[in-house]
């Protein structure tokens, strides 16, 4: 711990002192917890950002989506719009925030919506479809007024929750001992290949719960695809020079794959869910301007990209080689049907209507 983390260490009991208090309350019946009569799924983190939600909730959709109504619910981080909003075909990052519209745009048969009080949502999106099977919370794990069902937990392989402090000395939003209300915690951003070694470890380090399930995924980068507005193609699988620009929590695994696809890789790093400007995209353009090379292309993340999907940056954008790189999650072998059934038996045992439907 350096000198700084140590000095913001008293800080950061203090936080994480009133963080358990609150917590105390909702467990003491003192602050209300609704839970609800048909599946929740709340997928969320103890740290501030960076561990792969997104992905998941996107596996959690791919899932369920063809045997089940389903709807997901965001809080919509830094949108300029509050309240209860749903999403059509064509939403606004600025409206919804980045992730209901990557959402949305992926699966258009799955009701997206966002509010910044979930129980609210969650009422509001049961009354408008009474047939709606269960309900997937996005970053909902400190959401407390919501009671669910099913809560999925995750941590970063390389700052696992149990090594980290709470803020301001570390990025966790509360003790590591929040994670007792998980019932089922996911390593993210693991190697492909981890040894039962490696695990055991892991599950140790965790302190898993008897009652508590444990799985580990991975990565799983898709193939280059436009800027939403371009017409372009890759010219071929290899480049001298790609420029990378990003708005995330974490970019080093972005970066270890473009490493595999060119001679050298210039990096732009933004702040996480940065809201880009014009300036920030002539930025980027005049940066590539200056690259040494004709064969060279811009990469960016799929979130990113659902940030600049606006006329003015794609009339400048237009006449640049711009691409993201779409992302899966995958579980390791040995969890992935353990997984899968897990979450398909809680969402079929606990749907709505389940007795009529038997």
């Amino acid at each position: 711990m350096n000198l700084l983390r140590i000095i913001l260490f008293p800080f950061s009991l203090l936080y994480g002192l009133v963080i358990l208090l609150r917590n105390r309350f909702f467990d003491w019946g003192i602050l209300p917890s609704k839970s609800y009569p048909f599946p929740v799924i709340s997928v969320g983190n103890l740290s501030v950002g960076g561990t792969g939600k997104s992905p998941h909730v996107e596996y959690l959709v791919r899932l369920l989506q063809n045997d089940f109504k389903l709807a997901t619910l965001s809080r919509g981080y830094k949108r300029k719009t509050s309240g209860f909003l749903l999403a059509g075909d064509n939403p606004k990052v600025e409206d919804f925030g980045d992730e209901p519209c990557q959402f949305a745009r992926k699966f258009p048969e799955v009701k997206v919506a966002v509010d910044e009080k979930r129980a609210r949502g969650i009422n509001i999106l049961s009354n408008k479809f009474p047939d709606l099977d269960v309900v997937v919370l996005d970053d909902a794990f400190q959401h407390r007024h919501v009671k669910p069902g099913l809560s999925v937990l995750l941590t970063d392989y390389h700052r696992l929750y149990s090594n980290d402090y709470p803020l301001p000395t570390g990025k966790l939003r509360e003790f590591g001992s929040g994670a007792k209300r998980a019932d089922i915690i996911v390593v993210t951003k693991t190697s492909n290949v981890l040894s039962p070694i490696t695990q055991r470890n892991v599950k140790e380090s965790l302190k898993i719960q008897p009652y508590q399930k444990i799985y580990f995924s991975h990565i799983k980068h898709g193939k280059l695809k436009p800027l939403p507005g371009l017409d372009i193609s890759p010219s071929g699988s290899r480049f001298a020079m790609i420029l990378m620009f990003a708005g995330i929590a974490n970019t080093y695994p972005l970066e270890d794959h473009l490493k595999k696809f060119c001679g050298q890789l210039e990096t732009l790093i933004f702040p996480d869910h940065h809201q880009y400007v014009l300036k920030d995209v002539e930025k980027i353009v005049n940066i590539f301007d200056n690259l040494l090379s004709k064969n060279k292309i811009i990469v960016t993340t799929e979130k990113d990209a659902m940030r600049l999907i606006r006329p003015e940056f794609i009339k400048i954008l237009k006449h640049f080689p711009v691409f993201y790189v779409p992302i899966e999650i995958e579980f390791h072998k040995e969890g992935r049907k353990e997984f899968n059934k897990q979450i398909l038996d809680y969402v079929k045992e606990n749907r709505r209507n389940n007795e009529i439907r038997k």
